[in-house]
């Protein structure tokens, strides 16, 4: 029995009506990311049709998802807004805060002890605000999203970028900042710019080593990591069909590294497989009597070219297992030539550890294929030559792997066996077999790569790829192996090959699990007490952000002008400090400290204009902060690529920081900086990047005439008396000018509650 049944009835009963509303206002054939939007409108009923990649819509979503590092601080600013109960279905997910080091039972219990009273929050919090709450062992948030609670047509937000994920079940469901989780579930509209359209056709079908982690690898090669900006990706084609839906999960999940807005597939066979075989019988079948709205008119499919403003085709019956890396989720390589590859960039060979698992690829069907080759290695006496961790979906999934020996196997290869949690992904790894920055390589079967970030050294170089290639990489121990032709030596000196990977879509005695971890909320939450101790390192209550004035943006100083790449790892670490994810004002004390200055190129590195010293980053802010001095970042391309987090928005303006100024800016980041009270700018010129000096101090001339496609006018001060005159464009509506003008877009939810 599917959670919120009478929900989902709900959205597939209005859908026919304004799905045939919205074809006829269009005037022309929908794709199905066009049925999902126009049938998820504030206003219900379409009666305009939106232009791509220009318009901002304001739309209703069915439910959301948090996950524990994301939620402590989106039910903080929850808890400012002055309601009673969630006004959306929403659920919380205690995935992050987990170490991976000594295996499940042990780093379970170690989490559960040092992260007590966080977890003990949001527990409270949920069961105080009518949200469904997810105990830490659970699973990972989007396979747990995946297999209770995602359904076909459905529209989902989620303060985690790889919501995505969901996209897999045909859903539209978007990583967002944790301030637009608060809008919904204080019964707000939520804001998009209404996306761009990509459609991937998928021909022939895939086979032996090749799987749907490559047709992404494949798809990031072509888009590099901003190629997706602005776009929903739609895959179709008979290739789509072919694939399970897991598989389409992982495809729509890892399109988050290619910064698309969502990714999903239209609704078939393997979907219905998926939902019967997850409980969901009564989904399924309210699926069905509107089947044909759930996917694109036949006319779209047939005539892509017109529907969509890109169109890739990749044929599957072709397509190479990759390994994508390092450093960038984006470096697709073919398995086979990256010996070459890596000789020519000195990338190390020997590979040190396989991880498999994380929210992209940690399905019942993941574990099968990646356990078939473990099995060959055992059976075939190859001794493994790297480490092994294994990282289960969910408590549903260990379980039954568990019950049909698929753990079993891996263990008897040597593997440790972690949580049903990220762990490594997002740097809660405590690796033990290396310490400093000894350069190496490890194999992955999760969604990113960059520097540091599964565990803390700059040097670790992390390839991309398949469980089932992530297998036979850690097996042969080499980065340069290519199993469909290179041999190994076994035990006994013979050479042997390994067979293609066998793999089971679904458990064939179906799925099983004793206890979920799923914990329902009281109906009357308004005897519950929210914990937060008023002396706690790990949670603090919020304090309303004040209101940036004009006249406080004459005179502000720059705090850095970061170089190249600056990802949200770079603006607000994970690792070590997802432990101060509720605390701001402790984990503050990370900002900035990963980007590097542009004018040393070091990290971490900055002149304060009031000393004349360097120092780091957050100290030298607090230094301004302390004086009432306004501050900007400056930026590159692409800045805040990466996770949702809103802390890498919420720490600089809690610091003090007034403004961000860069060449482009990556989606969730620049709407979390809007949400936040903040200035989203972009050169106008980008050019006007290279005219930023250290000492220069900004006089923001015409702010206090801020307003929609109106540039502001910056005069820039050098340090010798000089002036630059540029001009910064913006993307604010009237809306998001309001947030600016009260603080934050949590102080107008708040009066508007009060009202």
């Amino acid at each position: 029995m599917a959670f919120d049944i009478d929900m989902i009835k709900g959205v597939y009963a209005n859908m026919a009506e304004r799905v045939d509303k919205a074809r006829e206002i269009v005037g022309k054939p929908l794709t199905l990311s066009e049925k999902i939007l126009y049938s998820h409108l504030w206003d219900g009923n379409p009666t305009t049709a939106f232009k791509r990649g220009k318009d901002y819509v304001d739309f209703a979503p069915d439910r959301i998802a948090c996950q524990d590092a994301t939620a402590q601080m989106a039910l903080l600013q929850f808890m400012q807004a002055g309601k009673k109960k969630v006004a959306v279905p929403t659920t919380v997910h205690c995935d992050h805060l987990i170490q991976a080091k000594s295996g499940a039972a042990k780093d379970l219990q170690s989490a559960n002890s040092t992260s007590a009273e966080v977890f003990d929050f949001l527990e409270s919090v949920s069961n105080k605000y009518g949200i469904g709450f997810w105990k830490p062992g659970a699973g990972i948030i989007h396979q747990v999203v995946l297999e209770n609670y995602a359904f076909p047509g459905g529209m989902m937000i989620g303060t985690d970028s790889h919501t995505v994920n969901a996209g897999g079940l045909g859903m539209v469901a978007i990583g967002v900042g944790g301030a637009d989780a608060v809008d919904v579930m204080a019964g707000m509209a939520w804001e998009l710019k209404f996306p761009k359209l990509i459609g991937v056709k998928l021909t022939g079908n895939i086979s032996g080593w090749t799987s749907a982690k490559d047709v992404i690898l494949k798809v990031a090669g072509i888009l590099t990591v901003k190629g997706g900006t602005g776009a929903i990706i739609e895959y179709f084609g008979e290739g789509a069909k072919n694939l399970s839906c897991t598989g389409k999960g992982t495809i729509c999940n890892m399109g988050a590294e290619v910064g698309a807005t969502t990714s999903t597939f239209g609704y078939d066979d393997s979907m219905e497989r998926y939902l019967r075989a997850t409980d969901r019988s009564d989904v399924a079948d309210e699926a069905n009597k509107v089947r044909e709205y759930l996917t694109a008119d036949e006319e779209v499919y047939a005539n892509p070219e017109q529907y969509f403003d890109e169109l890739i085709e990749i044929n599957l019956d072709e397509l190479r297992p990759h390994l994508n890396g390092p450093f960038t989720p984006d470096l697709a390589t073919p398995v086979g030539e990256l010996g070459v590859k890596a000789k020519e960039n000195g990338w190390p060979i020997n590979v040190d550890w396989g991880l498999i698992g994380s929210c992209t690829n940690s399905s019942y069907e993941d574990l099968t294929r990646a356990a078939s080759i473990a099995k060959q290695a055992i059976t075939k006496k190859i001794k493994p030559k790297s480490d092994f961790g294994i990282n289960p979906g969910s408590e549903q999934i260990r379980y039954t792997a568990e019950r049909d020996g698929l753990l079993q196997i891996f263990e008897d290869l040597g593997a440790t066996v972690f949580t049903n949690a990220c762990g490594p992904c997002i740097g809660q790894w405590d690796r033990s077999d290396l310490k400093g920055e000894e350069k190496n390589t490890i194999v992955h079967s999760f969604n990113r790569n960059f520097s540091k970030r599964a565990d803390g050294n700059p040097n670790t170089h992390a390839f991309v790829g398949s469980p089932e290639m992530v297998a036979a990489i850690a097996i042969s121990g080499k980065l340069d192996f290519d199993p469909m032709k290179d041999s190994l030596i076994n035990e006994d000196g013979e050479e042997v090959k390994l067979d293609e990977p066998m793999g089971i879509e679904l458990p064939i005695k179906g799925f099983e699990v004793e206890d979920a971890g799923y914990l329902a909320p009281k109906e009357d939450g308004s005897s519950v007490e929210v914990k937060v101790a008023t002396d706690s390192e790990r949670l603090q209550i919020l304090s309303p952000f004040e209101p940036i004035q004009p006249e406080q943006m004459k005179g502000a100083k720059l705090l850095i002008k970061a170089f190249g790449k600056c990802t949200t790892d770079h603006i607000s670490m994970a690792g070590p400090w997802l432990r101060f994810r509720g605390h701001l004002d402790n984990i503050a004390n990370n900002t900035l400290i990963g980007a590097v200055n542009a004018f040393n190129k070091k990290t971490n590195f900055v002149k304060s204009q009031l000393s004349g010293e360097y120092g780091g980053v957050p100290d030298v802010q607090r230094e301004y902060k302390a004086k009432g001095i306004r501050t900007i970042v400056v930026g590159d391309h692409n800045y805040g690529e990466g996770s949702s987090r809103e802390h890498a928005a919420m720490q600089p303006r809690h610091l003090g920081v007034a403004a961000v100024l860069v060449k482009s800016f990556a989606r969730i980041h620049e709407t979390n900086l809007k949400k936040q009270g903040m200035l989203a700018l972009t050169f106008a010129n980008e050019s006007d990047y290279d005219l930023i000096q250290e000492d220069d101090t900004f006089n923001f001339v015409d702010l206090a005439e801020f307003a929609p496609d109106k540039p502001l006018t910056i005069e820039i001060v050098h340090a010798d008396g000089s002036k630059d005159t540029i001009k910064a464009n913006h993307t604010y509506n009237a809306a998001q000018i309001g947030w600016f003008k009260e603080g934050s877009a949590l102080n107008v939810i708040k009066r508007e509650n009060a009202a």
